[in-house]
């Protein structure tokens, strides 16, 4: 699940690590998806540690008794000083420009994350937490960020990178991988 709604992603601004809470539409939101998906039964989650995400995940699994367990590999990309930026997407002279539109050829600069360290903290989250817990048969909830989550599920689908984008999740969006 990807975290509810921000003032920054309602004014188009890169968060990447800025820890920005949800607005009164992500908590609205958030709201609506526990009640979507309240069939759904989960054993644990994981989440990132940012506040957005963490919201998010105590707003959807309210009532229930899933814990909820902070892990920082699930923290969103770092875009480095591109962080706070509006519509990077339109900004062809932005390095980031590059991950949104062909992240194949993207090269991280300003202190931002690589999609490489990207992979390797997700994926060390994937085989030391994730396949454990699903080799014991848990339903796992992540919550967490586009990129982080699309690093993940890539990984998981085996999806080449210049789809790394095809399955963005909207905000308080569940998909099931497994």
């Amino acid at each position: 699940m990807r975290h509810g709604r921000t003032d920054w992603n309602a004014a188009h601004k890169l968060q990447g690590c800025s820890d920005i809470p949800l607005n009164n539409e992500g908590r609205q939101m958030a709201e609506e998806a526990h009640k979507k998906y309240k069939d759904l039964k989960f054993d644990v989650c994981y989440c990132s540690p940012l506040i957005r995400a963490r919201e998010t995940a105590e707003i959807f699994l309210r009532g229930t008794n899933v814990p909820i367990i902070e892990d920082k590999r699930l923290h969103e990309m770092s875009f480095g000083i591109y962080e706070g930026v509006e519509h990077v997407t339109d900004k062809p002279d932005c390095s980031v420009y590059t991950l949104f539109k062909d992240p194949v050829n993207y090269v991280a600069d300003g202190g931002a994350e690589s999609i490489e360290q990207l992979y390797a903290r997700t994926g060390s989250f994937i085989n030391e937490t994730l396949k454990p817990a699903l080799a014991e048969n848990k339903n796992i909830l992540i919550v967490g960020h586009g990129a982080m989550n699309s690093s993940i599920i890539c990984q998981l689908k085996n999806y080449p990178l210049k789809d790394f984008w095809t399955h963005l999740q909207g905000n308080c969006e569940v998909l099931k991988l497994i």
